[in-house]
């Protein structure tokens, strides 16, 4: 067992100040797989009830460790590229091509700003683990003990119909000659549940299959667009991106809102960045052990309920701008430079062979696209298409299982003696039988299970991105805080999904339930009278988020100006 502070063999010269900050070489390393410190937790000091620690709200209290020194960037990257497989099959392969091939580049605008929020959106989920240990749930948890159990409901109802796999089965038997495509369905569901066991640390194996289908989903992309002279179409680009807050007429708003939801990951699966953060051991999550297959693992790390702190020392707080930077980076340069890339070279493809169509999902490729191709393309576009689709369920059963797990495990399965690895391989196997069912059940067109998922994703976004920038502002002391700009960032964001989630709401309930009472109007008003009552209840959400953060933002703490300062750093 080691600790933070041990000296570890040096492979360059630093200055002390440095020594103090960022780890050696050899202690970088151990971050490649995950990196775990075992702690003689009893033994620990207690961190006080003060304002330069994070807030208890309705739980225990944190132990007091130093903050571990900080790795460089190669050897962190890792949870943003399970995002990143996980964003690749749904908004960037289905919603936004089709979006873009039937409204055109106007529609550019909401899909760059989607990436960006996301950006500041999933980074936030991770700041809470960064600085404790805990997961983003435990933190919910720590609010209210509901607000997990409402995220699951909501996950499940997001996630747990499985059309991607059904999409990339649909592809596969259709480039084969294939007929029936289920049985495709039935394997691949069967092929991730099986590739769970090839690894003690089962997070290790999900990171290195999504490395590999994530890297060839990248690279057939940007091939496919230059094989099928599509580039061209990056002139219309600009206009595009400029177009803000432009919606064409006829844009179908659950298409739209799922496309805003997966711009990036979206929903229940933005929520797992919190808990493959807390996996590769970032910051305070070094201390709180791994997630260990119970049939092949050895040694079970505990999973502690309560986390760690650190105190607010110089050392500690240079650590924590180090950590902050080396996170956001990581997430950066994997998650928003990936989907940028690959989304936007298919929107080419979808704009220059599908302009106008009216055919949605697989059947805009297969029906419209892939006609006109020959040669190099034509093999390119199942390859492509199948490829992403997998990637994103082999990360949305990973992501659902591991977020579901982990709040079971802490609002039931803890105080009933259940081991977390072993709910984990149960909700596995529940989830994997339950995909199989929905696949079998006798429906033809698996796209409209993607609709229904991506509509709840970007409707749940909403409150989570509230509570997360209330519990990152109200709970956390000022030095770990979120600065000005990534305040007004979440204002943002929880206004925009808020906004068209509002909106969603009130047709769906006025269109397709007949409750005429609430539908509601984009402009707000000229909404029928239970319309009026749902924009009223956005507005004070929205209210309250920004008065409690304003509020939170103007506690004081025990540090001086030069002592916070010392943790901020770039978009901290």
């Amino acid at each position: 067992m080691h600790t933070p502070d041990e000296t570890h063999e040096e492979t360059d010269e630093k200055t002390d100040e440095e020594y103090d900050v960022y780890a050696s070489e050899v202690e970088g390393r151990q971050y490649r797989g995950t990196s775990y410190m075992p702690m003689p937790y009893d033994d620990l000091n207690d961190a006080p009830a003060a304002t330069d620690y994070p807030d208890r709200g309705e739980g225990g209290g944190f132990k007091l460790l130093d903050l571990p020194r900080v790795p460089k960037l190669s050897h962190v990257v890792g949870p943003s590229a399970i995002m990143l497989g996980a964003s690749l099959g749904s908004g960037e392969t289905l919603f936004w091509p089709v979006l873009v091939a039937q409204g055109g580049w106007t529609l550019y605008w909401a899909f760059w700003i989607g990436v960006l929020t996301q950006f500041f959106v999933n980074t936030e989920l991770q700041r809470w683990t960064l600085a404790t240990g805990e997961s983003i749930f435990r933190a919910f948890g720590r609010v209210h003990r509901l607000w997990p159990l409402f995220f699951l409901l909501a996950g499940f109802v997001s996630l747990g119909w499985p059309g991607w796999a059904a999409s990339a089965a649909q592809i596969g038997a259709w480039a084969f000659g294939v007929a029936d495509w289920k049985p495709f369905g039935v394997g691949l569901m069967l092929l991730i549940f099986v590739s769970y066991q090839l690894s003690p640390v089962m997070y290790n194996v999900v990171e290195g299959a999504q490395f590999v289908l994530v890297v060839t989903s990248v690279v057939g992309a940007v091939a496919l667009a230059v094989v099928t002279g599509s580039i061209g179409q990056l002139t219309n680009l600009p206009a595009g991106a400029l177009a803000v807050g432009t919606v064409p007429a006829g844009t179908d708003l659950a298409v739209f809102l799922g496309g805003l939801a997966f711009a990036g990951a979206g929903g229940y699966l933005n929520l797992s960045q919190s808990l493959w953060a807390r996996e590769k051991g970032y910051g305070m999550g070094n201390y709180q052990g791994r997630l260990k297959n119970p049939l092949i693992g050895d040694d079970p790390e505990p999973v502690q309920r309560d986390g760690f702190v650190f105190q607010p020392t110089g050392q500690n707080l240079r650590r924590w701008r180090g950590w902050w930077r080396i996170v956001q980076l990581e997430h950066l340069l994997t998650f928003v430079v990936g989907l940028l890339v690959v989304a936007t070279v298919l929107m080419t493809v979808a704009a220059e062979y599908a302009s106008g169509t009216a055919t949605t999902g697989i059947d805009m490729w297969l029906r419209v696209v892939f006609p006109q191709l020959s040669g190099v393309g034509a093999v390119l576009i199942p390859v492509v298409l199948f490829v992403a689709l997998f990637t994103t369920e082999y990360a949305i059963v990973e992501s659902f299982v591991r977020n579901s797990a982990d709040i079971i495990y802490e609002s039931h399965g803890r105080q009933a003696g259940w081991e977390l690895p072993t709910i984990f391989l149960v909700t596995l196997t529940a989830f994997t039988l339950w995909g199989i069912a929905i696949i079998l059940l006798p429906f033809e067109q698996p796209f409209f299970l993607l609709v229904v998922g991506a509509a709840m994703s970007g409707v749940m976004m909403w409150p989570y991105i509230a509570l997360t920038l209330v519990i990152n502002t109200a709970r956390l002391p000022r030095h770990l805080q979120p600065g000005w700009l990534r305040i007004v960032a979440m204002w943002w964001a929880t206004g925009f999904f808020g906004y068209f989630s509002t909106l969603l709401i009130g047709r769906t309930l006025a269109r397709d339930f007949g409750v005429g009472v609430f539908e509601t109007a984009p402009t707000i008003l000229g909404s029928a009278p239970g319309g009026y009552v749902l924009w009223a209840g956005f507005l004070a959400v929205q209210t309250y988020t920004v008065i409690r953060t304003l509020q939170a933002k103007d506690r004081e703490t025990e540090l001086d100006d030069a002592e916070r300062e010392a943790a901020r750093g770039w978009l901290s």
